[in-house]
């Protein structure tokens, strides 16, 4: 087997745990639905989402004050279809896209010899992308839905199978069960529905966040073909002096992967630095570092400026839409048997849960009251105003 090869089959050894849970869910359904067969009838996900698509995007205009798109479509992928759309989901330059494409659908179809012809085609760009495969399809089991260019994408494969399972394992009386586990089916559909219309109305945050993930893509692939292109010498000293893994002299690839993937700002800088580098305006480096790469400290500081953008826009994207949700689903006897029969909470216990975005959002609200989307959207927080609300309400009325 050769050395591509190999890393197709350790790309498939970090995702097995998921994998192996979509087999479970899988099985775990078929049982259910034998199980069930006769006693109860959920109804069909695309017919619920149909139903409360007007009434919820009414809600959302209404509470942030701003429009969805007018022809907004629903859209309900099964499993490999959901793992496609995740490469859509990537935000690669062109010259990129086709490739991510052409990854995410081989690992969707746990395709290893198209996975080992695309590392060997254009391995920069596999360095780069195979890091959002692992991320992105390791989410899928908890991910509800996504949002992407006026259409809405609902998980069917795990939101028409939750409820079956659920039921199934609270066990017999089923009928007599049924009532609960069927409104805590309605309050998830609900709760995705209404999360992703909030995203669809954030234009203009949503082209901030694609357009700073594009140009990231584009820092990091000039990095991963700097690397690449390092003498096996440079190579050794470096894995070395950085205490890298040792890797045989006959997998030069495995040698400048394990490089890439140390020194690649998401990791190297958030490692060294920690969090607060996405407040930072300037950064150094080891000179040992600097001497064998010496364009990777002018790399990192470019970096710095879309990476910050990225977190920002999304971060006031999330934070906008789990502000929103609380106060629009509070009243929602659905998502509250949502919280206690699927999440094992409450709503109590949900309101008080921490995120960075959620309390700027939060916070600029008690102060601007209903015009604190709009002008989230139009006029993006940047990273510290995140941290510190306040500066940026103080912006806003310069």
């Amino acid at each position: 087997m050769g050395e591509f090869e190999e890393f197709a089959e350790a790309l498939f050894g970090q995702l097995s745990v998921e994998i192996n849970e979509e087999k479970e869910i899988t099985e775990l359904a078929i049982k259910a639905k034998e199980d069930l067969s006769g006693k109860v009838n959920f109804k069909q996900i695309e017919e619920i989402a149909q139903e409360v698509l007007p009434e919820f995007k009414s809600k959302v205009e209404d509470f942030l004050g701003v429009k969805c798109p007018e022809n907004i479509k629903l859209e309900f992928p099964e499993l490999e279809d959901l793992k496609k759309l995740k490469g859509d989901k990537v935000f690669a330059e062109t010259d990129a896209k086709n490739f991510v494409e052409e990854l995410f659908a081989a690992v969707a179809k746990e395709n290893l010899k198209k996975i080992a012809e695309l590392m060997q085609q254009d391995t920069g760009k596999y360095l780069v992308y195979s890091t959002y495969a692992i991320q992105y399809i390791s989410k899928i089991t908890t991910t509800y839905g996504d949002y992407l260019d006026g259409v809405i994408y609902l998980n069917k494969f795990i939101l028409s199978r939750y409820p079956q399972i659920i039921l199934q394992k609270q066990g017999e009386p089923y009928d007599a069960r049924f009532e609960n586990v069927n409104s805590g089916y309605l309050g998830a559909i609900k709760m995705t529905v209404l999360e992703e219309l909030i995203h669809s109305a954030q234009e203009n945050l949503q082209q901030v966040n694609r357009r700073a993930a594009m140009e990231v893509n584009k820092i990091n692939e000039e990095l991963a073909n700097i690397i690449l292109s390092l003498d096996a010498e440079t190579v050794n000293k470096l894995s070395e002096y950085c205490q890298l893994q040792a890797v045989p002299d006959d997998f030069p690839f495995a040698k400048k992967a394990n490089l890439f993937f140390f020194l690649n700002p998401d990791h190297f800088l958030i490692e060294q630095i920690g969090p607060d580098v996405m407040t930072f305006t300037h950064v150094e480096i080891d000179p040992k570092i600097g001497e064998s790469i010496p364009q990777l400290l002018e790399i990192y500081k470019r970096w710095l400026v879309p990476i910050q953008q990225h977190h920002a826009a999304f971060t006031a994207m999330e934070g906008m839409a789990g502000f929103a949700i609380e106060n629009i689903l509070k009243d929602d006897i659905d998502f509250q048997n949502y919280l206690t029969t699927y999440m094992g909470t409450d709503f109590s216990s949900y309101q008080v849960r921490k995120s960075m975005g959620k309390d700027f959002t939060k916070a600029v609200f008690e102060k601007l009251g209903k015009d604190t989307f709009k002008k989230m959207i139009e006029v993006p927080p940047n990273t510290r105003e995140l941290k510190d609300p306040q500066l940026y309400i103080n912006k806003l009325s310069q």
